[in-house]
């Protein structure tokens, strides 16, 4: 399985960004896939998961109302649109996805997803 992420920039406190994640190398019908976030000096976060054939989605409390994760099936893609981004959404962004189909109380934690992609930098300026 491999992923790979794209889509980070600079972008204003306010502003809006998308960010992308590629997947190949698998079937991932049955699959979770989700953003994490690393901020420097801090801990990798939950961001956002999706389950594949359902299109279930989970959020962090943080980006609650603000992003939204997103797959095209076509594209073997997974899609996170961040709005009203503020400085401490500054971070790197990875994608991840799991062996199986995640159960949803295990959405957030990392040690759900086995494959990580390379991670893509998101800047918000004040």
């Amino acid at each position: 399985v491999q992923l790979q992420a794209s889509g980070g920039g600079l972008v204003q406190a306010g502003g809006s960004l998308r960010v992308s994640c590629v997947a190949s190398g698998r079937d991932f019908s049955s699959r979770g896939l989700a953003w994490f976030r690393q901020a420097p000096g801090k801990e990798r976060e939950f961001v956002a998961a999706i389950r594949w054939n359902s299109g279930s989605t989970r959020y962090a409390d943080s980006v609650k109302g603000r992003f939204t994760i997103s797959r095209d099936n076509a594209k073997s893609t997974i899609y996170l649109q961040m709005n009203s981004l503020i400085p401490d959404d500054t971070a790197v962004y990875y994608c991840a996805a799991s062996s199986g189909f995640p159960i949803v109380s295990t959405m957030g934690l990392p040690q759900t997803y086995d494959y990580w992609g390379q991670g893509t930098l998101v800047t918000v300026s004040s």
